[in-house]
């Protein structure tokens, strides 16, 4: 290097990215962000974002890939596990011993699960008893629009459809305290104000007719019956979501920004699937992309990032090419796409400035995640980092490195880590957020473009 070239850099990384933005890809981001939007009002559980992802992914040419089947290079496929997790593959003309290209993201998110026995009356008003999944924090989810949605499964298979609250049907509400009456309330910490069993669904006041015992609950059940044949034993084999009621939508007066719940991480697993569907050149390896179940709850269960389906999906493309699973993961990379926290001025005291994500500083690079002394961490080696700059700033991508705030103020984890433990070198990667876990989140546009940029340079690498 010569001159102060030297300079350059080191600093050139920690530029706004519009500054360094081409006007001539705007149109391209808005479109893509509006998909985005899309696809956020579509899938509002991880059921609903697996289907839209399938009927996105089938007007693309994938179809369901079966065991035997004969593939070839350009062939796309995907397999569906428990309607949960998603698994895509494009076939490329090199051999799965050479390895294969993942992107990785998870498609749950915090939410407030229904109980086995949820619905009861109190003073004449109903509710449906809740439990909540995944890290949230339980003061945001009251005094908001909620809807309910998922599936009841009725005794003889029958699986029931359900979506309370969407468009412009009636909404379901936790009540909060009043300020005039809080006082108590306010003394306690944060985490107290509200505790679990108080985030209970206002479900009906109305008492039905004829009737002396639990009115308003037997007319709560009788709309539910009427509306889609199911009785209150079925909730104990039901899978009901309550998640806001709110729309995804732009932010700011610039409109530079997306607001909407459930970014974390349908922010990553809507690059990663468009990227593997807008991939068009063959010449490479194979493209796989994965979106997975109960991340946010340790990737545990049948449709988690822990679960055998993705080893029995690779198994299977292998042993189409006669190549060991192992020799084919030793030499397969993965980007871990889940979302990091972005810098909020609002709460400087929790980042460390020099490490942390910004809005609009493109995709953010995670070398490791885990808390505070690395724990649960997923750490990449020095040189997968570094093939991942060549390629990002080869394929125009904007990127940005960083952690997820102060060392000791805490942490978290993705699916990296699991995939890491199958011998793939994996790297964390994804778009950075504001009010993580909230039940309304923000990102930048300019973020959630480069990261489907990334992935989809990643698919193409050919090194």
């Amino acid at each position: 290097m010569d001159g102060k070239e030297w300079k350059n850099k080191v600093l050139c990384q920690r530029k706004n990215g519009y500054d360094r933005f081409s006007e001539a890809e705007r149109p391209a981001m808005e479109a893509y962000c509006t998909g985005y939007k899309a696809y956020l009002d579509a899938g509002k559980t991880e059921r609903e974002c697996v289907g839209e992802s399938i009927r996105l992914a089938e007007s693309k040419g994938f179809r369901p890939y079966t065991r035997g089947m004969t593939l070839k290079a350009g062939d796309k496929v995907y397999t569906s596990n428990r309607g949960k997790m998603l698994m895509l593959a494009v076939i490329g003309e090199k051999s799965l011993a050479e390895g294969v290209q993942i992107a990785a993201a998870h498609v749950d998110a915090p939410r407030l699960d229904l109980k086995p026995s949820p619905l009861y009356e109190e003073n004449e008003l109903a509710y449906l008893k809740t439990h909540y999944y995944g890290g949230i924090r339980k003061y945001q989810w009251v005094s908001v629009p909620l809807e309910l949605r998922g599936v009841v499964a009725l005794r003889d298979g029958t699986v029931i459809s359900v979506a309370i609250g969407e468009r412009d049907e009636p909404k379901l509400f936790i009540s909060d305290l009043l300020p005039h009456l809080g006082q108590e309330q306010s003394k306690k910490p944060l985490s107290e104000g509200i505790t679990g069993e108080q985030l209970n669904l206002l479900v009906g006041s109305e008492p039905l007719a004829g009737e002396e015992k639990e009115r308003v609950k037997l007319a709560v059940m009788k709309r539910l019956y009427e509306k889609y044949g199911f009785v209150e034993e079925d909730f104990i084999s039901a899978e009901l979501e309550a998640v806001p009621a709110l729309q995804a939508t732009d932010i700011g007066l610039d409109a530079s920004m997306i607001g909407s719940y459930g970014q974390d991480d349908r922010v990553c697993a809507y690059a990663a699937l468009r990227a593997v569907m807008d991939l068009d050149d063959f010449s490479g390896r194979t493209a796989v992309c994965v979106l997975a179940d109960k991340e946010e709850i340790g990737s545990v269960g049948v449709s988690g990032m822990q679960t055998g389906a993705f080893d029995t999906f690779m198994e299977d493309l292998c042993e189409s090419q006669g190549v060991p699973v192992r020799a084919c993961l030793e030499k397969s990379f993965c980007l871990s796409t889940d979302v990091t926290a972005a810098f909020d001025p609002n709460f400087p005291d929790v980042f460390e400035k020099r490490n942390a994500a910004f809005l609009n500083y493109g995709v953010g690079l995670c070398k490791y995640t885990g808390s505070r002394g690395k724990s649960g961490a997923s750490d990449a080696a020095a040189e997968l980092v570094a093939r991942v700059r060549r390629v990002f700033d080869g394929g125009e991508v904007l990127w940005q490195m960083a952690e997820l705030g102060k060392v000791d103020a805490g942490g978290g984890g993705t699916v990296a880590a699991y995939m890491a433990n199958r011998n793939i070198d994996t790297l964390d990667a994804g778009v950075p957020v504001l009010s993580m876990h909230a039940p309304f989140e923000v990102t930048a546009k300019l973020d959630c473009y480069m990261t489907y940029k990334g992935i989809l340079a990643l698919y193409r690498d050919r090194t």
